[in-house]
């Protein structure tokens, strides 16, 4: 059994789409996706408040997950929490959050309304 694929890593820069650490997938190349699977967009408005911009599918590292949501709390002037690995964003802000992955090279689909 000679497997060379990590089960699990603490390393930021380990990969869970391609399994190696630093990742060979991110490795920017125009017109290449940044991952193989989409990274879906939606908006949900709970019991009271204005809602969150919901951000769902997007395979990075926890640790890089937390820097990209303290990246777009700056970057829109909000708050954010990453609830079971969907970032969420505090508001309606689906087209600058769409514009700002689409920057960084992440295919988007929008869920919902």
């Amino acid at each position: 059994m000679g497997t060379d694929r990590t089960v699990y890593s603490t390393d930021p820069r380990f990969c869970a789409a391609c399994g190696k650490s630093p990742c060979v997938c991110a490795v920017r190349v125009p017109g290449k996706a940044r991952q193989p699977n989409p990274v879906y967009l939606s908006f949900q408005r709970g019991g009271k408040g204005s809602g969150v911009t919901r951000i769902e599918g997007i395979v990075l590292h926890p640790r890089l997950k937390e820097e990209l949501l303290q990246k777009l709390k700056r970057r829109f002037g909000c708050g954010g929490t990453i609830k079971d690995g969907t970032l969420e964003v505090q508001g309606d802000r689906r087209d600058a959050v769409e514009a700002e992955l689409i920057s960084e090279g992440y295919r988007i689909k929008r869920a919902g309304g």
